[in-house]
């Protein structure tokens, strides 16, 4: 059975089913608001048992915390899953600048995971998600025991992409102004997927995109423009990478060559049969293993205790 399976009949019928995913999502998968020493709110969602070894994940650009709801059925048995809205998704408070950098949401993150008692865990960055995942590692290696990088963005903001980066920003902000958060999401959604995926995975993919905010968006346009995820290598801790075989916006060729800029070994680099860029709704159970198999590796086994 897939993780997609767990929700309810008739959620898997499209986004116009939304309340009956809210409900599902909100009993296996909570949210949670936390606030920070200097008053920013953080949205959290957790499952699995407390003391158990400590995934952090992080979304991509067009996503959110509640994205992680299939492939964290697949771990809570054995694991204790942490999912954020980056700042300026969800209820998470926006960065103060209008273009942040990846220091500036990994201090976040690290304020975050200060306030949870995380002392340990393996971190898992997706698209956007991994060039913060990145920068974190470099800034706060000793909360780490392993990195993850699913599908991962490489940014524009290297030299010599000068013409790509205006390129992008340019699509990605006209086409929010053009058609809104709605628009992007029935567009732009279902172009993450393979077009074999299911019904259920789309809808999902469409409905966690609509609940986009458009200050965090812009924001993390800018992030995605401005960053380059080498610029971050290399990873202090042992780091994998995995992508899906159809992913047409991070191809696999493409992010071989990233991850060989970025210092990651060949055989650290592995592709996701039958998935598209949104791996983790597609096939979370192959995803999963391969999120259980870092773990393990990492050094995060299923009796240790003291992680949060």
């Amino acid at each position: 059975m897939s993780a997609t399976a767990h929700l309810p009949s008739a959620a898997r019928a499209g986004p116009a089913n939304a309340p009956a995913w809210l409900a599902s999502l909100e009993r296996d998968f909570p949210a949670r608001d936390l606030t920070l020493g200097d008053g920013a709110a953080v949205r959290l969602r957790r499952c699995g048992p407390a003391r158990a070894p400590t995934l952090v994940l992080l979304h991509g650009i067009g996503s959110g915390s509640a994205s992680w709801l299939p492939c964290a059925l697949e771990l809570a048995s054995d694991h204790h899953i942490i999912a954020w809205d980056a700042p300026g998704y969800g209820g998470s408070t926006p960065l103060p600048e209008a273009a942040p950098r990846a220091e500036a949401y990994a201090a976040r993150l690290e304020d975050t995971l200060a306030a949870l008692g995380v002392a340990r865990c393996l971190l898992v960055g997706h698209s956007l998600g991994a060039i913060v995942a990145a920068a974190y590692a470099r800034a706060h290696p000793a909360r780490l025991a392993g990195l993850v990088l699913l599908c991962p963005a490489g940014g524009y903001g290297a030299l010599g992409q000068e013409a790509e980066r205006e390129r992008v920003r340019h699509e990605r902000l006209s086409t929010l102004e053009a058609l809104g958060i709605a628009g992007l999401a029935a567009t732009r959604g279902p172009k993450l997927l393979r077009p074999e995926s299911s019904v259920e995975a789309r809808a999902w993919a469409q409905w966690n995109m609509a609940q986009l905010h458009e200050p965090g968006y812009r924001q993390a346009v800018e992030l995605l423009c401005g960053e380059a995820l080498p610029r971050h290598a290399p990873a202090p801790v042992p780091t994998w990478v995995h992508v899906g075989a159809q992913d047409t916006v991070t191809p696999p060729a493409k992010v071989r060559t990233l991850a060989a800029a970025f210092g990651i070994a060949p055989d650290a680099v592995g592709e996701i049969a039958d998935a598209g860029h949104l791996c983790a709704i597609e096939q979370p159970r192959p995803v999963a293993a391969r999120l259980r198999a870092a773990a393990v590796a990492a050094g995060l086994d299923a009796t240790a205790e003291g992680q949060r």
